[in-house]
C-alpha cells in the first residue's frame, strides 16, 4: 500500500532568483502532527503565483519520493552538492512526498483515498525557473522534462488533515488520460 512520507508547506517569501526579488513558496520545510486540507491547499501553505500554481485543481502538489535519488545524483553531477548530500522532503517544492505511487500509475481523475481526507489527481506539474532555482542548477527543468519526473497536482474532494507516516489507497477514476501522456502533451516546448 502506498504511503505519505512527508507533508510540508511554506509561506511565501521573497527570494533573489537571477537578480529579481520573487515571491516563492517553492521552499517546503516539514509540517508537524496532523496538517488541516482544505479546498484551497493545505493548512499554513501559500501559493504565490496563482497563474501557475494553486486554485482548485492545484491545491496540493505530489511527488514520488523514487525519484530522490534521481535528483541527488544530477545535483552532484551539476556540481551543486555532493551525491551523499542530504536532500529533505519537500526540496523539489512538493507538498506530500509519497512511496509507492509514481506517474505512470496516475490517471487525471484518480483519487488518493487517505484516512481523514480524499484528493483527486487533476494534472501533472510543469516546470518553471523556481524550480530551476530551488535545485541549483539551469538545467533542472529540463531534466524534468526529458525524464517526467513530475510528480502532480491534485483537488480536494474530501477536506479534512493528513499525517506524514499514513497509508493511502488509489482509487481509479475514469482511467482516459495518464499522467505521463499529459506532461508529455503539455512540455514539448522544453524537450527543444
Amino acid at each position: 500500500m502506498p504511503q505519505l512520507l512527508g507533508v510540508q508547506v511554506a509561506p511565501a517569501r521573497r527570494v533573489k532568483i537571477n537578480g529579481r526579488s520573487v515571491l516563492t513558496a517553492i521552499h517546503k520545510q516539514p509540517a508537524e502532527g496532523p496538517v488541516p486540507v482544505l479546498p484551497l491547499g493545505l493548512g499554513g501553505d501559500d501559493q504565490a503565483d496563482l497563474s501557475v500554481h494553486g486554485g482548485l485543481d492545484k491545491a496540493v502538489y505530489a511527488y514520488p519520493s523514487e525519484h530522490y535519488p534521481f535528483w541527488r545524483q544530477a545535483r552532484a553531477d551539476a556540481g551543486v552538492s555532493p551525491l551523499d548530500d542530504a536532500l529533505p522532503w519537500g526540496s523539489v517544492g512538493e507538498n506530500l512526498s509519497l512511496q509507492g505511487l509514481l506517474e505512470t500509475e496516475v490517471w487525471v481523475g484518480d483519487v488518493l483515498q487517505f484516512p481523514h481526507c480524499a484528493l483527486r489527481v487533476t494534472q501533472p506539474r510543469e516546470p518553471c525557473y523556481k524550480f530551476n532555482a530551488a535545485m541549483g542548477f539551469a538545467g533542472a527543468g529540463r531534466a524534468m522534462a526529458q525524464t517526467g519526473c513530475c510528480g502532480f497536482y491534485l483537488a480536494v474532494d474530501e477536506p479534512g488533515h493528513l499525517s506524514a507516516g499514513e497509508s493511502f489507497q488509489l482509487l481509479a477514476g475514469p482511467r482516459r488520460l495518464g499522467i505521463p501522456e499529459m506532461f508529455r502533451a503539455k512540455l514539448v516546448k522544453h524537450l527543444r
